[in-house]
């Protein structure tokens, strides 16, 4: 059974006085590679229905993200309990890596028959990208732009461009 609770906390979601394990992983869905990852982890709880599975939008769980170190995605943490156990670190993200690094972390083995299949393409995590504005860049970039133009009208060697501005020359 896949868990997928975008709006519950994750720390709800992770019993702490409990050791199974939960696979997460913090997505965007305007991120291609999310996108090109999507259908390896929507099969991954038929190769391993012990485990829990959990997919989080980083861009809805920032303080999340934060907290766990997500500063790029996407990003795989094993979790114990409430414990990160270990992060998926390979460029090569596919349903053989997945099983390889869940198995060198857990001990399971997974299950021999289970394949990428349509339905996995289709959800529920989105191989395809949505379009969408990220507000916090573009907030950041104009935050930027606006900072460099103060900096720039505030420094003495370009003031005699601005008209008003000129020096008094004494003489």
């Amino acid at each position: 059974v896949c868990s997928r609770a975008f709006s519950k906390d994750l720390m709800e979601f992770l019993n702490p006085n409990s050791s199974d394990c939960t696979l997460v992983l913090f997505y965007t869905p305007w991120c291609r590679f999310s996108a090109s990852l999507a259908p390896h982890f929507n099969s991954l709880p038929r190769a391993f229905p012990t485990l829990r599975f959990l997919a989080l939008d980083a861009s809805q769980h920032s303080s999340l993200s934060t907290r766990f170190g997500t500063v790029a995605v996407p990003n795989i943490l094993l979790f114990q309990g409430a414990k990160p156990m270990a992060r998926f670190n390979h460029t090569d993200r596919t349903l053989e890596t997945l099983k390889d690094f869940i198995f060198n972390q857990t001990g399971i083995e997974a299950k021999s028959d289970v394949a990428v299949t349509e339905e996995d393409w289709e959800g529920p995590l989105p191989s395809v990208l949505t379009k969408g504005i990220d507000w916090l860049l573009l907030f950041s970039v104009l935050f930027l732009a606006g900072f460099v133009l103060y900096a720039t009208v505030r420094t003495e060697s370009i003031r005699w461009l601005i008209p008003g501005q000129e020096h008094e020359h004494q003489e």
